[in-house]
């Protein structure tokens, strides 16, 4: 765990002591070197044992694929701010990477926390560096209201939750996770106890996001900068799906009063929200609210608690982390060049940029799990978990799957083809930088075909 925490700290001296000449060099550099150091942690886990760093770091094979993904993101945002942000004022272009490596920080820290305070203090971390981004970052006027959405959904789940880990606290008498998962589930009868059990569940069904509570999502990536939205559909939101992962086993007996519920709405949102993919126009919010269908699906796999989907659930939250991260670098890629998320207005770019066409081509495959891309291995675990434990399940994965490949093939159709715009004549070629920012992010989601286990957890 030192060996990427060190580095990783080390960079915020390249960050304020290198000349400006150099610097955003020599931060993607360091970065790229902590990425690919994080890879070792593969071959050092087996089964289900805890790689044990310090008494309050540890890793297992839950928590290791999205430390390594919260690693692999920073090279990859640094990549694709480099153009906007390398024409502000240079103590700001510092201030930006230095949120970017702290956001890095509080990831690495929440998802190697053995215990769940520090868990919540680090969750509860990543809420200012993002803030920050959008508000200071954000391109348009709305971008405080965004903000305000998020800080509070993100505070008013929250809050909730530590009231409910201090009575777990006095229950059990200990919150590490090393000692919470040999504990029997508490003896919970009470509708009093239902409540705390929702409760617990409040704040990480928030972050995923839940339908009903996916308002802040569309608004916080539509105003946020590239590097922003990147992290918060690539990392941040799987931080609701880790926690809830975490918890469940402490609430197994109440699980069977809001698993009903909760399963029936984050279905129900599937479906919704890709109708809603089907009608919106602007690029960035059409992704956000994929995002939303997606974590449905993991909020599925996760409360139904067999191992198919829980680590369908890990598998795909992986995988869509990669893909949506990628779909939003493809969003900004023409929003560089035509200064408008409207996809109507980025028609028929397939044919001055073919090969920016290619990489839109295949995140979007990925996007609606196309094989053999992971995201189908995720999705197909937990449908059919979900159908061995409700066979209606059945009618809503359906016919959210269908609508899934709809808005897809409708967001790459849309964005590529059509006639040839006038103004097209005039726009900046691809760069070098893009295609290897695009390469980073759908290259690793190819080659975990050909070892998916190292992303499904300790279920198998």
């Amino acid at each position: 765990m030192l060996m990427v925490l060190v580095p990783t700290m080390l960079i915020y001296l390249t960050i304020w002591l290198s000349p400006i000449k150099w610097f955003w060099s020599f931060t993607l550099l360091q970065s790229l070197v902590v990425a690919f150091m994080s890879l070792t942690w593969f071959s050092e886990l087996s089964g289900m044992e805890w790689l044990i760093s310090t008494s309050f770091l540890a890793c297992d094979p839950l928590s290791l694929p999205l430390l390594i993904l919260s690693c692999w993101l920073l090279p990859l945002m640094i990549l694709a701010s480099q153009n906007h942000v390398s024409l502000e004022p240079v103590n700001r272009q510092r201030v930006y990477l230095t949120l970017l490596v702290s956001l890095q920080l509080f990831l690495i820290f929440a998802f190697s926390a053995t215990e769940v305070i520090m868990f919540y203090v680090m969750f509860e971390a990543t809420l200012l560096p993002t803030l920050f981004l959008i508000t200071r970052w954000g391109k348009q006027t709305e971008r405080l209201g965004a903000g305000t959405y998020f800080l509070f959904f993100t505070l008013v789940g929250s809050l909730p939750l530590l009231v409910s880990l201090f009575y777990l606290q006095k229950s059990v008498g200990t919150l590490s996770l090393l000692m919470l998962q040999f504990n029997t589930p508490l003896p919970l009868t009470a509708w009093v106890d239902v409540l705390w059990g929702f409760c617990c569940l409040a704040a990480f069904l928030v972050k995923l996001p839940l339908y009903g509570a996916h308002l802040w999502l569309p608004k916080a990536h539509v105003e946020a900068p590239i590097a922003g939205s990147m992290v918060l559909a690539a990392v941040l939101l799987k931080l609701g799906g880790y926690g809830m992962m975490r918890v469940i086993p402490v609430l197994d007996p109440v699980m069977k009063y809001l698993a009903y519920p909760v399963i029936a709405l984050a279905l129900w949102g599937i479906v919704v929200t890709g109708v809603i993919c089907l009608r919106q126009t602007d690029l960035k919010s059409l992704i956000a609210y994929s995002s939303v269908g997606h974590m449905g699906l993991v909020v599925g796999g996760v409360l139904i608690q067999t191992p198919w989907g829980m680590s369908g659930a890990l598998i795909l939250m992986i995988a869509h982390g990669l893909t949506s991260s990628a779909l939003f670098c493809l969003a900004n890629v023409g929003y560089e060049r035509t200064h408008s998320r409207t996809m109507l207005f980025a028609r028929g770019l397939q044919m001055i940029l073919p090969l920016t066409a290619t990489w839109w081509f295949v995140a979007s495959l990925a996007n609606l799990a196309f094989p053999p891309f992971p995201n189908l291995m995720g999705e197909l675990l937990i449908i059919a978990s979900m159908f061995n434990w409700s066979c209606w399940t059945f009618l809503l994965t359906g016919v959210g799957t269908l609508v899934t490949a709809a808005y897809s093939l409708h967001l790459f159709m849309t964005s590529q083809w059509g006639q040839f715009p006038d103004y097209a004549l005039v726009l900046e070629p691809s760069h070098t930088r893009e295609h290897l920012l695009l390469v980073l992010h759908l290259l690793p989601v190819l080659l975990l075909i050909w070892k998916p286990e190292l992303i499904w957890g300790w279920c198998f």
